[in-house]
């Protein structure tokens, strides 16, 4: 089977983020010892537009997606989507990811890995949840 991506990179912010998440005991994966990511800071974030109440976990990765050529960033939050459309990067989120893997054949079912994201914290509305479930071909309706 090939590569789902070719590879993963992730701005220092968002490392830092999923620290403070593992430090207030989250049970989040340790960045640093998952040999095929990679944590790379963007050489210029004053290339994305400064957006009020874009964190900087949001502004690193869209700074990043301009940087590397052909980057699908990953963005979950509503603000940075709009902001990657303003910047003609190409995105996908944690559910668009668990869609194709469950497509692929690489995962046999997504709601289990929802049901993870809850206990991570992980903000899903229940009108979103029964979308990703149908499309998976999961629900139970």
């Amino acid at each position: 089977m090939d590569e789902f991506y070719t590879r993963t990179l992730i701005p220092p912010a968002v490392a830092r983020e999923l620290e403070l998440g593992r430090a207030i005991g989250i049970d989040l994966p340790d960045i640093g010892a998952i040999p095929w990511v990679k944590i790379q800071a963007p050489e210029a974030r004053d290339k994305v537009p400064t957006v009020a109440d874009l964190g900087a976990g949001e502004k690193e990765v869209l700074a990043l997606g301009l940087e590397v050529a052909n980057a699908v960033v990953i963005l979950d939050e509503r603000l940075g989507r709009l902001q990657a459309e303003v910047l003609k990067l190409t995105f996908t989120g944690t559910l668009g990811i668990l869609l194709r893997a469950k497509v692929e054949g690489r995962i046999s079912r997504i709601e289990p890995v929802l049901a993870h994201l809850d206990r991570l914290r992980f903000r899903l509305s229940a009108k979103t949840r029964a979308a990703v479930l149908k499309l998976a071909g999961e629900d139970t309706a």
